[in-house]
């Protein structure tokens, strides 16, 4: 057990001494990351609440296949995304193969059924009167939707915070897509493979400790966000 209070202690000097390689990790971290979440949420978010506030044959297909998806592996994304950016790859002319670019490709696909699944289920939970009550006081068609949106707020923002986490902490597409280049594609996750592997686990845990205080502070801002819209 020597190896986790090494860990700790080193993640803390690491801080303490604003390590350059750490930082630098941990804002690829953070911008791959946040990118493919918020890319994710432009399209999820959208689809979540039109088939939470909707009625249409085979709605039920639909929600479970996005709760199936939930469960989609990693690797499997990466895969993927390899086979369309690779040089053969219908998006190889892009030349976007182990660079951060492919790393946001991969990380939205992954967020992106993860925020719709929890979109429907949030929107679907509401008081389903929100809407035409919205409407009777003489609202639009657009300006009910937001008042059902206003309602489901808090909920829309703790699925932004489950699909970030679900990719910052990812590490089967990171590695397959980007490549583990370091100052380039190395992120939290990818080190902390690396490191392992080389058998430095108090460096692993270092990695991991710090990985932990970033996705706690970014938690930290959502959930304030959410309590002054609140």
């Amino acid at each position: 057990m020597d190896f986790l209070s090494d860990g700790i202690t080193r993640g803390l000097e690491l801080l303490w001494r604003l390590d350059p390689e750490i930082y630098s990790i941990a804002w690829l971290s953070l911008r791959v990351s946040l990118t493919a979440t918020l890319l994710a949420a432009a399209v999820a978010v959208p689809l979540g609440f039109v088939i939470g506030q909707r009625e249409f044959p085979g709605k039920r297909l639909v929600v479970v296949f996005f709760n199936t998806m939930l469960a989609l592996p990693t690797v499997v994304v990466g895969l993927l995304v390899y086979g369309l950016v690779s040089s053969q790859g219908a998006l190889g002319q892009l030349q976007i193969l182990y660079t951060p670019a492919a790393m946001v490709m991969a990380q939205t696909f992954l967020a992106c059924p993860l925020i719709t699944a929890l979109v429907i289920s949030a929107v679907g939970t509401l008081d389903q009167r929100v809407a035409p009550t919205a409407r009777t006081l003489g609202a639009t068609g657009w300006q009910a939707a937001l008042a059902v949106f206003s309602e489901a707020h808090g909920a829309i923002l703790a699925a932004l915070a489950a699909g970030f986490g679900r990719v910052v902490t990812e590490v089967g597409a990171a590695i397959m897509v980007g490549g583990n280049i370091r100052h380039f594609t190395r992120t939290f996750t990818t080190a902390i493979a690396l490191e392992t592997s080389k058998g430095d686990f108090a460096q692993g845990m270092a990695l991991g400790m710090i990985l932990l205080v970033v996705a706690l502070a970014v938690n930290l801002v959502s959930h304030q966000f959410h309590l002054r819209r609140a």
